[in-house]
């Protein structure tokens, strides 16, 4: 009883510091600024999709060491918090949106600086009509230096919230590299992923049954890499190459990364054959395939053949397509240049198509066949039925912007950016209608993000929507790769 009581004391002083505190803070007498606050991240402007996780947000101002934020609805509702940084209860904040759906949601920003208050124009955000029909995004997580292997982990990340969950890590494979992880048209029931080094090969998933493959043969000139998955799930296509690294001297660029050499093949994940075809398996550079939404078209990038890294700035690729016959797992007798690199004077890589089938989204740089490591990589958009390009200016930065992918909807898009410190890649996310008219991009939300972003010391890497949660037996990937458990594929 006496235990009781004294919990009840506790309880009520708890109370009444809190509401000491709360009175203490609350803005009083504030100076009216006629400008927006400086915020990180930028979130004024930008449009998201109902149920994103909050959008929490810090001042720019590090001598600011108090807000006081209200958030409210155009169609009703209202969010009040104050703290340190803008801190929104999830399921307060998906109230909200969701109430919001097609309107707007308006800040309106009190910051207490050296003992004063100020307050700052409101902003605004837009809530789409557009869903964001995933579950969340997966991308690996990697240092940005310069090494084979290191802590490379593989991650995925619910949108709705801040939870992110480990699908992969070097600590379970030490000493492997692994990448390329693609879902089927963000369906992670069919997943592959390409382990490098000892023991690699290639993970073939589907319906939650690992096999892990060996892709190379003596027709080929490695393991694959740069996968996708053709809508049907019975193939998936891969470029065959090898990664270099250059290194400059006395200048401002760190790195050239290039391949030495690459081609195209399909595996028939159903016999695990190979399907070749001698116009991706040239002298040439064919790399970064991707099969059309209606699966008859194979699209890719070519380069023609040049002594690198010496020729390095000769490196231009050109978008091509070929057609292919999944009934018959065969492909067209002639490649379709859509974009000549030799007319266009710049390199164009990464294709990848909207899923409804109205765009293709590709990365161009001034050269090069690896945009990662180009400050001018930017994101352009074709239309597939008119073939008109252009920049997506609405997103591009001065630093390199380059992977990307599009939701199951093609309402949204993913890609990485090095635009907030050039070392590093963040993760933005963007929406288009149907005309084609790109939103303001936002930084994949994080709680407290100047804390979580300042000490994350990866970059993101490869990043991907899935529809649901990754189900991946980690276990079971670590005794097949260190058993050494692989399938030789076949020629067809």
């Amino acid at each position: 009883m006496r235990f009781m009581k004294m919990k009840t004391v506790y309880y009520l002083l708890a109370m009444l510091m809190c509401m000491v505190v709360s009175c203490t803070t609350k803005p009083t007498d504030a100076i009216v600024v006629n400008d927006y606050p400086r915020i990180y991240p930028d979130y004024i402007g930008v449009t998201i999709p109902v149920d994103i996780a909050p959008l929490d947000f810090n001042c720019a101002d590090e001598t600011i060491d108090f807000m006081d934020v209200v958030v409210r609805g155009s169609k009703g509702g209202e969010i009040h918090v104050n703290g340190t940084f803008a801190d929104f209860d999830v399921d307060e904040w998906h109230q909200l949106t969701e109430q919001n759906k097609g309107g707007t949601l308006s800040f309106t920003v009190f910051a207490r600086k050296e003992g004063k208050w100020y307050q700052y124009k409101d902003f605004t955000i837009f809530v789409s009509t557009y869903p964001l029909e995933e579950y969340g995004l997966t991308y690996r997580r990697i240092p940005p230096g310069y090494e084979v292997g290191g802590n490379i982990s593989i991650y995925q990340r619910d949108l709705h919230s801040f939870n992110e969950y480990a699908i992969l890590t070097e600590t379970l494979v030490p000493g492997r590299c692994f990448n390329c992880h693609t879902a089927n048209k963000t369906n992670p029931q069919q997943l592959t992923m390409q382990m490098r080094g000892e023991g690699g090969g290639t993970l073939i998933q589907k319906d939650g049954k690992q096999e892990w493959i060996e892709t190379k043969t003596d027709s080929t000139k490695g393991a694959g890499s740069y996968a996708y998955w053709h809508p049907s799930g019975n193939y998936c296509a891969y470029a065959v190459n090898s990664v270099h690294q250059a290194f400059f001297v006395g200048t401002k660029q760190r790195i050239e990364a290039y391949h030495s050499f690459s081609n195209v093949m399909v595996l028939d994940t159903r016999t695990n054959e190979l399907l070749l075809s001698p116009l991706l398996q040239t002298n040439d550079l064919e790399i970064f395939p991707a099969f059309s939404p209606d699966g008859k078209t194979l699209y890719f990038s070519t380069s023609k053949e040049c002594n690198v890294p010496a020729e390095y700035e000769k490196v231009k690729c050109s978008l091509c397509q070929i057609s292919f016959d999944s009934a018959t797992g065969t492909f067209g007798n002639q490649v379709d240049t859509l974009i000549n690199a030799r007319e266009f004077g710049k390199s164009v890589t990464l294709v990848r198509p909207s899923y409804d089938g109205r765009w293709l989204m590709f990365c161009v740089s001034d050269r090069s066949n690896f945009p990662v490591f180009q400050t001018d990589a930017d994101l352009w958009l074709m239309d597939v039925k008119t073939r008109e390009i252009r920049p997506i200016k609405e997103v591009n930065s001065p630093l390199t912007d380059s992977f990307h992918n599009w939701s199951s909807n093609s309402h949204w898009f993913v890609f990485s950016s090095k635009r907030e410190n050039g070392m590093y890649a963040q993760l933005f996310m963007a929406s288009i209608d149907e005309q084609g008219h790109v939103s303001k991009p936002f930084l994949l939300p994080q709680r407290n993000p100047r804390k979580y972003y300042m000490e994350m010391m990866d970059s993101y890497n490869v990043p991907d929507f899935t529809k649901t949660k990754v189900e991946f037996d980690a276990h079971e990937a670590y005794r097949q790769v260190f058993n050494n458990e692989r399938k030789q594929v076949k020629i067809r």
